[in-house]
C-alpha cells in the first residue's frame, strides 16, 4: 500500500499500484479521516483518469460526502474551484510529466491550503492499510450528492485580472500544450488578449501522441524552440500535462532557465506591492536575492516541494514564490502555484519595459550564471553528498542544510540535493558573472560525484 503514497501527493503505476478500487477507497479513508463535507474533483487528459476521478467521486458520494466535478482540468482548477467554493477539499487525478503507465492524486484542504503527510496522507494511507470495512450507503444518513458549481467562467476571470487595465503589447506566441490540459484555456482567454497564439500540439489527447509533455526534458525542446523561429514570435510558452508549470523560450528559440524567471516575475510583483517577502528555492539563490533586495523586497529561501512552498507562502504572506522547477506561486491565488499566472506576469513585465525576453534575461545571466540541474545517478546519495562535503572543507564555505547539501564561496556557490523519488543526486551551480569558473566547477563537482 505504502509505493504511492509520496512526500507530496500519490503517484504509482496503472492499475497495479493505482486504479479504480484504490480511488474508492482512498475517497472512504478521507471520509473517515477528515471528515469532508464538500470535496472538488477534477482530471487530466490522461486514458484512466476519468475513471479514477469517477471512482474518488463515486466513494465520496457513498460516504455521503457531496462532490463538486471540475472535468478534465488543470491542477490550478482544483485548487481555486476549492478556495472559492469553501470546498473542505480538493482531488486532482494527474500524474503530470510521469511516464504513460503512471497517474496519481494531488491534494489541497479546505482554502486550497498544501495536503502533507501529517495533515492527511499518513493518516489516510494508514487507514487503507487497516483493512477496515468502510461504511457506504447504508451506514450514513443520507448519501452525497453532484454539486455542479465550478464555473470555469470564473476561473477564466481570475487569470484575465491578473493583466486587468495593462498596456499590453501585441505578441505574437508560440503556445505548446504538448496534447495536454492547457490548450483550452488559451482558447478561452485569447479573445481577451492583444496576442497572436501560434498553437501545436494543442488539443488534449489521452493517447500522448507526442509522448508525455514534459519540457524540462532537452529532448521535448525542440517543437517549440522551432516553431519561434519557423513563425518570427516573439516567445514560446509550453506547458506540462497539468499545466501547473510553464516554461518559456525567447524569441531567438532559446529555452530559459526557470531560475532566472523566478527573477523576473519577483521583480514584476514588487513593482506592484512593494517591500512584500518572496520565497526562492535553494537549489540557485543569487540572482533572485539579488532582484528582490535591490527592490527593497525580503527573500527568504523555502524547502523544495509544492507543499513547503504553499505552507510556507501563508506562514510569511508572501506574495509570491518561485521554484527553478517552474512552480510559480501567488499570495492572491490563494498561495497556490499556477503554470497560467506565471507567464501572464511575464508578458505583463515586457510589455511594461518595451524589451524583448532575451534582453531582459541575457543581462541577469551574464551576472549569475548557472548549470542548469544536472542529474547523477547514484547509488548512495549520503555518501557522495559526505564526500563533496569533506573535499572542499577546507576552504572554509558557508554552510546550507535547509534543503540538501549547499556549499557558499566568495565567487561561486552549489547545491547538492537527492532526489525524494528516484536514485539520483541533482547539481547546481552558479557563479558571479563567471562562466569560465561556472564550467571549471561543473566538470570538478561531476568528477567528484561520479568517482
Amino acid at each position: 500500500m505504502s509505493a504511492p503514497f509520496k512526500a507530496y501527493d500519490i503517484r504509482g503505476q496503472i492499475p497495479g499500484e493505482i486504479g479504480v478500487p484504490f480511488a474508492y477507497r482512498f475517497a472512504q479513508a478521507l471520509k473517515e479521516t477528515l471528515a469532508p463535507a464538500s470535496v472538488v474533483v477534477g482530471h487530466d487528459m490522461r486514458i484512466d483518469s476519468p475513471a479514477l476521478a469517477g471512482a474518488l467521486a463515486q466513494g465520496l458520494l457513498d460516504s455521503g460526502v457531496n462532490v463538486l466535478p471540475v472535468g478534465q482540468c488543470g491542477t490550478e482548477e482544483v485548487y481555486f474551484h476549492t478556495a472559492r467554493s469553501g470546498a473542505d477539499a480538493g482531488l486532482m487525478v494527474t500524474a503530470s510529466h510521469n511516464p504513460p503507465d503512471y497517474n496519481g492524486i494531488k491534494m489541497v484542504l479546505k482554502g486550497a491550503a498544501a495536503a502533507t503527510p501529517d495533515n492527511a496522507f499518513n493518516p489516510i494511507e494508514d487507514l487503507m492499510r487497516s483493512g477496515k470495512d468502510f461504511a457506504t450507503v447504508s451506514g450514513y444518513s443520507e448519501r452525497g450528492t453532484i454539486q455542479p458549481i465550478c464555473d470555469r467562467g470564473a476561473y477564466i476571470d481570475r487569470l484575465i485580472e491578473e493583466v486587468a487595465g495593462q498596456d499590453l503589447k501585441p505578441m505574437k506566441i508560440v503556445c505548446h500544450a504538448g496534447n495536454g490540459c492547457a490548450g483550452p484555456i488559451i482558447d478561452l482567454i485569447e479573445k481577451h488578449l492583444p496576442f497572436t497564439f501560434i498553437k501545436i500540439d494543442h488539443e488534449p489527447d489521452p493517447r500522448l501522441p507526442n509522448g508525455v509533455p514534459n519540457p524540462l526534458l532537452p529532448e521535448k525542446r525542440q517543437k517549440a524552440s522551432q516553431a519561434v523561429i519557423d513563425h518570427g514570435a516573439d516567445l514560446a510558452i509550453a506547458w506540462d500535462g497539468d499545466f501547473d508549470r510553464c516554461f518559456l523560450y525567447d524569441h531567438k528559440g532559446r529555452f530559459v532557465e526557470g531560475y532566472y524567471l523566478v527573477g523576473m516575475i519577483a521583480k514584476r510583483m514588487l513593482e506592484k506591492q512593494p517591500g512584500s517577502t518572496i520565497l526562492y528555492d535553494p537549489r540557485l539563490t543569487w540572482n533572485t536575492i539579488d532582484i528582490v533586495e535591490s527592490m527593497g523586497g525580503i527573500a527568504k529561501p523555502c524547502r523544495t516541494g509544492h507543499a513547503y512552498f504553499k505552507r510556507m507562502m501563508r506562514e510569511e504572506n508572501a506574495i509570491y514564490g518561485g521554484e527553478m522547477s517552474a512552480h510559480h506561486y501567488f499570495r492572491d491565488f490563494s498561495f497556490c502555484d499556477s503554470g497560467m499566472l506565471a507567464w501572464l506576469n511575464v508578458v505583463s513585465e515586457l510589455s511594461a519595459t518595451g524589451s524583448t525576453l532575451a534582453e531582459l534575461l541575457e543581462e541577469r545571466i551574464a551576472a549569475f550564471p548557472c548549470s542548469g540541474e544536472i542529474n547523477f545517478t547514484v547509488e548512495n546519495a549520503k555518501a557522495v553528498q559526505e564526500k563533496v562535503a569533506e573535499h572542499y572543507e577546507a576552504s572554509n564555505p558557508q554552510l546550507e542544510t535547509l534543503d540538501g547539501l549547499g556549499m557558499v564561496f566568495d565567487d561561486w556557490r552549489f547545491n547538492l540535493r537527492a532526489s525524494n523519488t528516484e536514485p539520483l543526486l541533482r547539481l547546481n551551480v552558479e557563479t558571479r558573472a563567471n562562466r569560465q569558473l561556472l564550467e571549471e566547477k561543473v566538470q570538478e563537482l561531476s568528477r567528484l560525484i561520479k568517482g
